[in-house]
C-alpha cells in the first residue's frame, strides 16, 4: 500500500462521549484535520475528523461514526492514512517515512548492513531502524545528515556513514 502514508494513530477514549486521544505524525500536529478523510490501511473504514483539543501528548478529536466511550475504547491503536496524491510535495531532504522503510541500506564502502524495518521519533529525531542478515538485534541508526549522507528514493538505497562500533564489522577480526 505504498500509496497511502499514515498520518496518526488513535491512542484511545478521551472522556465519555465518543472522542478520541489522536497522534499526529504530520510536521504541523494540527494538520492531519486538514486531510480528512483518513482511511484505515485496508480501505474498509472511512472517518471526518474534527480536532476538539489537545490532551497531554496527543490531540482530541471526533472521529465520524464514533459517538460512545466503548467505540473510541475500541479504536486504540488504529493507524489512519491518507492518500499519498493528497499530500504535499516534499523539499529534497525531507522524506515520508513509509518512503524509507524497506530500504536497503549500505556503508560508505558499498558493505550491505541491513534494510529499513522503521522509522522512530521519541523525541531526540529520527531513528532508522535497521535489520539484516548479520545482525543479531536490530540497530538504531540516527537519521541525521552525518549518520546517513545519501538517500536514493530512484534506487532504493541509503548510503550510512554510522558511527564505529555501531554495526558488526564485516570478516570479524578479533585484534589480537
Amino acid at each position: 500500500m505504498s500509496d497511502l502514508i499514515c498520518v496518526g494513530a488513535i491512542a484511545g477514549a478521551f472522556g465519555v462521549r465518543g472522542e478520541v486521544r489522536l497522534k499526529s505524525f504530520c510536521a504541523n500536529p494540527e494538520d492531519i484535520a486538514s486531510y480528512s478523510p483518513l482511511t484505515t490501511e485496508d480501505n474498509s473504514r472511512q472517518f471526518e475528523i474534527s480536532l476538539t483539543g489537545r490532551a497531554t501528548n496527543a490531540l482530541t478529536a471526533r472521529l465520524s461514526g464514533i459517538t460512545t466511550k466503548e467505540e473510541a475504547d475500541a479504536m486504540r491503536g488504529l493507524r489512519l492514512f491518507v492518500s499519498r496524491d493528497r499530500m504535499p510535495s516534499l523539499p529534497d531532504d525531507e522524506f515520508y517515512h513509509a518512503d524509507l522503510i524497506g530500504l536497503a541500506v549500505h556503508d560508505t564502502g558499498g558493505r550491505l548492513l541491513g534494510h529499513v524495518k522503521s522509522v522512530m521519533n521519541h523525541g531526540a529525531g529520527d531513528l532508522l531502524e535497521i535489520h539484516g542478515a548479520g545482525l543479531r538485534d536490530t540497530v538504531l541508526l540516527p537519521f541525521t545528515r552525518i549518520a546517513v549522507p545519501t538517500v536514493d528514493l530512484a534506487a532504493g538505497r541509503i548510503v550510512a556513514d554510522p558511527p564505529e562500533g555501531l554495526f558488526p564489522d564485516a570478516g570479524g577480526t578479533s585484534g589480537t
